[in-house]
């Protein structure tokens, strides 16, 4: 069975911290209520939902995804870019020990879940600017045993690898090249975003169905055209603290 970690959205995620994004107003409740909507959708697609409360001392601490990468046999708690989101780790260890073998990241490294795309038993992972060499190194000694080779991806103008690309199958990614290493996916399809769409590439893969956006119409009848099963999702206000559709949600079986 499928189990989607959650967190509520904290009164305090106007504060979020901010990379490419200029800061606008955030309707909290709204944010809320999307985020709600968000979890049924998960529900509806087969997981079972634990959801965490909100923590007004962390304001982006509904963006569960970088905390920690969950694989099938480990769970590694990311020491994250933002020096400010470290301690959301705390509840997220809490929460995820009943299910897998903890092990931690450590200083110098930085590295972010959002970073890390998994294909099958290859992790790749961003280089930007919450994740450092040192973090892919570590990540990459720690799943070795275990079989997964780790690929570095070059990211720029983006805040995370999973800005700019997500998986929809085994074998297909949806992408945006200017702000990635593209070359790095040789052997896998890359559907392009619209350039009208550029912060599209995030979509959620979960059961039979993608995830996308409505704010990104575009790219949901891009991916219909090749088969997929879409469904939009308003994420609007979450959006405006640098949010995508994986952020917010730690998927595992």
């Amino acid at each position: 069975m499928l189990t989607a970690l959650t967190r509520d959205v904290a009164p305090t995620l106007g504060a979020c911290e901010l990379e490419y994004l200029e800061r606008r107003p955030i309707d909290i409740a709204k944010a809320a209520d999307q985020h709600r909507h968000y979890e049924q959708c998960l529900r509806e697609a087969g997981a079972r939902v634990i959801t965490l409360a909100a923590d007004p001392e962390f304001p982006d601490g509904v963006f569960v995804e970088d905390p920690a990468i969950v694989l099938d046999e480990i769970a590694i708690l990311t020491r994250m870019g933002a020096a400010s989101r470290r301690g959301e780790s705390r509840s997220i260890a809490e929460a995820l020990a009943p299910f897998r073998k903890l092990v931690s990241i450590a200083e110098p490294a930085t590295l972010e879940g959002g970073d890390v795309m998994r294909i099958g038993k290859t992790l790749f992972v961003g280089r930007s600017r919450r994740t450092n060499v040192h973090g892919i190194g570590q990540l990459a000694a720690v799943v070795a045993p275990f079989g997964y080779r780790v690929v570095p991806v070059e990211v720029h103008g983006c805040l995370h690898l999973k800005s700019a690309s997500t998986p929809v199958d085994d074998a297909v990614i949806v992408a945006n090249r200017r702000w990635i290493q593209a070359e790095v996916f040789d052997g896998l399809q890359v559907i392009d975003v619209p350039p009208e769409e550029p912060s599209a590439a995030n979509v959620l893969r979960i059961g039979d169905a993608i995830l996308n956006a409505a704010s990104f119409p575009q790219t949901a009848n891009k991916l219909e055209h090749y088969g997929f099963s879409v469904r939009l999702i308003d994420i609007s206000e979450l959006q405006k603290a640098e949010s995508a559709l994986t952020c917010s949600s730690l998927i595992f079986k």
